[in-house]
């Protein structure tokens, strides 16, 4: 039945964009002059439009394979925010796909379907019938009404219709979904998602939030400062690695048998290994999010690509006041969703590739190119894994010279289509996903290596953590076993090792280190330190850009912006979710308290640092 109802939907969704793209072609046919039907003007007018047209169709249609591939859904924001990286993107396509033979089938496409349109004579009357404007008004009115009508009511969410997020996504139209997506790239909490008076929600939060060694500096009720006592500080030096989508079923330790991530699975002998850990969102920026902001994903966009995201309470705030000097170290250019303008915008010194894109970077701190000559293998996305290390151990060069204590925030990017990287590391081949794992875990065991030499490393702490999984595609629209990762702390002073099993969201791995070394500070943070967390508190939040949950107690709880609060039971290794009727309301106040207070702080300048 859903299926039947889903097909209806796309014929609903492909009939308005058939109409709304016959719009400007109806509206010239109805006030073009008599005589200048069949003419040149009117013959290269309409071939050109036609053109065009099945250039869009086509193309949409043959760009909709790769991003179903990649995303498991039809275009949505993301294919709208890929349009400002054009070389990142081109490059990308034109590496991993046979961008010539895409470019001969498009081709080859719009020609195959003038010849058959000559074929059957489908021109035969459009420029010979001379119809007055009366007449064609008669043909005009009803389309461009219909039209309208149709556009104005049409939304995307109507297609989601079911918790089966493949039969929403199949009922939606490509064209008509990046449209939507341009609309909506940013989405007002209030207006969209359940509510709870603000000093409620403000509450519920702030009850939730408090360690048993944390103190409130204000009784203001939207305040969440907290002192945090510590004990005996350890100020390690800190390389925080962030490795691009790696999803935990790459480890031995949660089942792969291939054998693909031999030196993390040895690491996660000898470190604090969290085995129990979510993602937050399905995407770098979101990672990026989650591991300096420590707040939940709010709706729309990631906070790392909004405008005005300078000098908000971070890890950096914390940091900076500890004396550490802090670095985002990318092997691609940094301009790419925003990430220089963020970091830099944290009091982050810059090291990526600099290619001089025209869209200019607003930083305050210093930007450091790397050269030509420091590189060896580099695709569309950035330099290789062992590039980038090699950076990273530059700059804590540099620092330890200095006498400074650093903080580097090294993001990889070896594990992302194209999945190309130096030949001769690994026994398999480039092109495929598990060769692109195998060479991102060799190169990381390799910086290890090569740091265990250095005089800063018996100082240094490593956290090793994935941005997000490899795949976010499935039944579900958020499916929790797609945002399980993995993460390590490494080299803690006295070597120690841990296996944290407890329930674990992404925005606690920071105040959990903080936690280990034992730091008095003041946080504004949404994340806590799990070993401070009273057992059943422990919580994860799992977001897209318009779904928003809470996983606690094997309950996922699920708002979205049509203000619908579902939950469901969380069963079994897969994470199945089964609907529930009767909800919980104490996980629902907390979902929404925990979101909304996060989109409020932010739109209202509340997470400035103070």
């Amino acid at each position: 039945m859903h299926i039947l109802r889903s097909f209806f939907t796309g014929f609903a969704f492909d009939l308005t964009m058939g109409l709304l793209f016959l719009v400007l072609y109806c509206v010239y046919l109805l006030l073009v002059p008599k005589k200048w039907i069949g003419s040149l003007f009117d013959k290269c007018f309409t071939y050109f439009y036609l053109s065009l047209l099945l250039i869009i169709i086509y193309f949409s249609l043959l760009a909709e394979f790769p991003f179903w591939a990649e995303f498991g859904v039809r275009f949505n924001f993301i294919a709208v925010d890929y349009l400002i990286y054009t070389y990142e993107v081109f490059e990308n396509i034109n590496q991993f796909y046979p961008l010539p033979l895409i470019g001969i089938v498009l081709i080859g496409l719009i020609v195959f379907t003038f010849f058959l349109f000559n074929r059957f004579k489908i021109f035969r009357n459009t420029f010979s019938d001379k119809n007055s404007i009366r007449n064609r008004s008669l043909y005009a009115t009803p389309i461009l009404a219909i039209a309208l009508v149709l556009g104005l009511v049409m939304k995307n969410k109507q297609a989601d219709f079911t918790n089966n997020l493949v039969v929403n996504e199949l009922g939606k139209n490509g064209a008509f979904s990046f449209v939507s997506a341009y609309q909506s790239n940013e989405l007002d909490y209030g207006t969209f998602y359940p509510t709870l008076p603000e000093k409620e929600a403000y509450s519920v939060l702030k009850y939730d939030l408090l360690q048993d060694n944390q103190k409130y500096i204000t009784e203001t009720d939207d305040d969440i400062s907290r002192l945090t006592q510590g004990n005996q500080e350890l100020k390690p030096n800190i390389i925080l690695i962030t490795i691009e989508s790696f999803s935990g079923e790459f480890l031995k330790a949660f089942g792969n048998k291939d054998i693909i991530t031999p030196n993390y699975d040895r690491l996660a002998e000898q470190s604090v290994f969290f085995t129990n850990l979510y993602a937050t969102g399905t995407r770098t920026v979101r990672g990026m999010e989650a591991l300096t902001l420590c707040v939940p994903p709010t709706p729309g966009n990631s906070i790392v690509r909004r405008p005005d995201n300078q000098n908000l309470f971070s890890i950096s705030t914390i940091m900076k006041a500890k004396k550490y000097h802090p670095y985002f170290i990318y092997g691609g250019d940094g301009y790419f969703d925003n990430m220089n303008n963020f970091f830099g915008g944290q009091g982050f010194d810059i090291v990526d590739r600099n290619r001089g894109n025209a869209l200019s970077d607003d930083i305050k701190t210093t930007r450091y190119q790397i050269p030509d000559n420091e590189v060896t293998f580099e695709n569309a996305w950035g330099i290789c894994d062992e590039d980038i290390y090699k950076q990273s151990i530059k700059y804590a060069d540099k620092s330890a010279k200095a006498n400074q204590s650093f903080f580097q925030f090294v993001m990889t990017t070896s594990n992302h289509k194209p999945f190309t990287f130096p030949k001769g590391k690994i026994d398999l081949p480039q092109g495929d996903r598990n060769a692109a794992v195998k060479y991102t875990d060799y190169a990381l065991g390799k910086f290890l290596d090569d740091a265990k030499t250095k005089p800063w490393f018996k100082n240094t702490v490593f956290v090793i953590v994935a941005d997000h999984c490899a795949n976010s595609a499935g039944r579900w629209e958020i499916n929790i076993a797609n945002h399980h990762i993995p993460a390590i702390i490494y080299n803690l002073p006295l070597q120690k090792t841990e296996k944290i099993n407890r329930l674990t969201s992404q925005i606690d791995l920071m105040p959990t280190l903080f936690g280990y070394l034992g730091w008095y500070y003041t946080t504004s943070l949404y994340g806590k330190d799990i070993h401070k967390t009273k057992i059943g508190d422990e919580r994860a939040f799992l977001g897209n850009y318009r779904t928003l949950g809470m996983l606690k107690d094997n309950v996922f709880t699920q708002i979205d912006d049509r203000k619908r609060v579902k939950q469901f039971n969380v069963f079994g290794a897969s994470q199945s979710l089964s609907e529930v009727k009767s909800k919980n309301s104490k996980h629902i106040s907390q979902t929404i308290s925990y979101y909304q207070t996060a989109s409020e702080r932010f739109k209202n300048k509340k997470m400035k640092e103070k």
